[in-house]
Order: C-alpha cells, then sequence, then structure tokens
C-alpha cells in the first residue's frame, strides 16, 4: 500500500517501519511487527474517520481510485460495449453498454478518466464532451425501448469546455439529457464513485436513486472554482471545500442523496474488489426495491423528488 497524500504523512512513517522490518525477515521481532501493523491499522481507521471535507475530496481523486471500467469489471463481466452518438464521435469519457446484473439485463453508463497517460488522454481525464452526453442519451432511449433498468457511475471534473464543445453544443446536449432521464421509463440508479462535477455530473444523474461512496464528492463546482470565484484564490478550496458541504454525510442529511457507501479501510483505492462487492450488495437492494413500483408511480416518485431539492424539510411531500 502507498500513503501518498499530504495528511497520511503520519501512516507512511509507520507504513516504512513495517516494510523494513519486513525486510529483515526477522523471527524474533514478530511480536513487533505484528504491534506496528496493529498500529497502522488503528492510526487509518481514526484518521479516516475525521476526515475533513478536503481531504475527502483528495482522496476523491486519487489516482488509484476505482473507475467505472474497474466496476464493471467486477460487476458485470458480460458487459458489452456500445460506441458512438450516431451524430459526430465516439467519446471515450462516456463509457456504456449493456451487461446483465442480478439475473436481468441493465444498462450502464458512467464517466472513465483512465488509468495511464495514454487513456487519460484519450478519455479526456473524464471531462465529457457533447457527443459523450449524446452517447448516453442514445443509450438511455436504447434502455427504455427494451425495458431495461439503468445504472450511472459519476466521476468527472465536469463537462469540457472549448470553443469546440461549445459550437457542437455541450450546455444543450446536458439539458436534454437532464429532461429526457426525468422522464424515462425504466427504473434509474446513479451512483457517484469519485468526484460529481457540476453539470457534467448530472449529464448522466437524474435518477430515482443516489448512492454516494463515503470518500466521494457531489458540488456544482469543483472547491478550487469556489476559491476562486468567492476569495480570487485556490489557496482557500479548503474553506470552499467546508462551506460547500460536498461530502457524502451533508448531502445525505440535505436529501440531495438517498444513501451513502462505506469503503474499505483507507479509501477504495485500497482494495477495489471489496468496495465492489459493496456497491453490488446497494444496487441490488436498490433495484429490487424500483423494480417493484409501476411505472407512473416510479415517475411520480422522480418528478417529487426532484420538485424537492432545495425546499425546507418541512414542506418536502
Amino acid at each position: 500500500m502507498s500513503y501518498d497524500l499530504d495528511f497520511e504523512k503520519p501512516l507512511a512513517e509507520l507504513d516504512k517501519r513495517i516494510q523494513s522490518l519486513r525486510k529483515r525477515n526477522d523471527k524474533a521481532r514478530a511480536d513487533e511487527l505484528a504491534a506496528l501493523e496493529r498500529e497502522l491499522a488503528q492510526a487509518t481507521a481514526e484518521l479516516y474517520r475525521n476526515l475533513t471535507p478536503w481531504q475527502r475530496v483528495q482522496v476523491a481523486r486519487h489516482k488509484d481510485r476505482p473507475y467505472t471500467a474497474d466496476y464493471i469489471r467486477y460487476l458485470f463481466p458480460d458487459f458489452f460495449e456500445l460506441r458512438g452518438d450516431r451524430r459526430f464521435a465516439d467519446d471515450r469519457a462516456i463509457l456504456g453498454g449493456v451487461a446483465t446484473f442480478a439475473g436481468r439485463t441493465v444498462l450502464i453508463v458512467g464517466h472513465q478518466k483512465g488509468r495511464d497517460t495514454k487513456e487519460r488522454l484519450d478519455c479526456n481525464f473524464g471531462m465529457a464532451h457533447p457527443e459523450g452526453y449524446r452517447k448516453a442519451l442514445r443509450l438511455f432511449e436504447h434502455a427504455e425501448k427494451f425495458g431495461f433498468p439503468v445504472f450511472t457511475f459519476i466521476d468527472t471534473p465536469g463537462a469540457y469546455l472549448n470553443l469546440a464543445a461549445e459550437e457542437r453544443g455541450i450546455a444543450e446536449a446536458i439539458a436534454e439529457n437532464l429532461l429526457r432521464m426525468s422522464t424515462l421509463r425504466v427504473p434509474i440508479i446513479a451512483t457517484v464513485i469519485g468526484e460529481g462535477g457540476s453539470g457534467g455530473a448530472l449529464g448522466i444523474g437524474v435518477a430515482d436513486r443516489i448512492i454516494m461512496l463515503e470518500n466521494s464528492i457531489y458540488s456544482v463546482a469543483s472547491p478550487e472554482a469556489a476559491a476562486s470565484i468567492l476569495w480570487k484564490s485556490t489557496s482557500f478550496a479548503p474553506q470552499a471545500a467546508e462551506a460547500m458541504r460536498i461530502i457524502a454525510p451533508a448531502l445525505l442529511e440535505l436529501g440531495l442523496i438517498d444513501r451513502v457507501v462505506d469503503e474499505p479501510l483507507g479509501g477504495a483505492h485500497r482494495d477495489h474488489r471489496a468496495v465492489a462487492e459493496t456497491v453490488r450488495t446497494a444496487l441490488q437492494e436498490e433495484l429490487a426495491h424500483l423494480l417493484n413500483l409501476p411505472i407512473p408511480t416510479l415517475l411520480d416518485q422522480r418528478y417529487a423528488r426532484l420538485r424537492e431539492i432545495g425546499a425546507p424539510a418541512q414542506v418536502r411531500v
């Protein structure tokens, strides 16, 4: 395991001592090694139990955190990718296709950041272009046509904004997805697995249930962007992260999400398989509930959910 985040330095020192003892392979010091391993586990649990919002931002952005492709590998082994928006191109920042889950066919759409340099460039670091959101829309309509439940996996700093994206209608593409997803006649479950940034996240984020991983974030803007606007300096990003209430527990309290999924000790990046299994359980439970609802009831509840966003708790239906 690597402890490469700034706030993990005390853990890194403990881990360094543990690795040194292991290399010596000294059986006489086995008790010391076991004690250090227990100390590291306890220190990690204590640290991650009390992370600040800014520290959670760093964990959500960790380079080793599982991406959509990783969840697909663990949860949907028969996944068949569908590409292209049938208008302009295939955007690799949006990964989508069909698979089997809990005995039925489902449709999957998610952001993909890329693991190595080449893939990150191909995926544009998870920042989708208009054609990415139009591909997602095409797949959503495919799911509705055949009655496939939809799973989306959100992990993006935001939609890609440059002149070409504006010329091809990035705002219109996202807006059309918001409108269409609000009336899609199949269950939709969205899971925030890392960063949920601005309209780029919302473009595949209108859902009947929104799940967030424990150390993921979901916000109208990045802390750096908010700090630049409010304080004219990105150095105030930690204060912005605190003020914006972008972490999962705060969003659950506000009623903006429906469920928080626990991560393995030290974050999802430390055990991809374990967090995938936890997500599997959450998806199975939420899907089973939604499948029991008649479609008119499903749509009515989705509409009510959207209308309640931002309303005071006492006036919520």
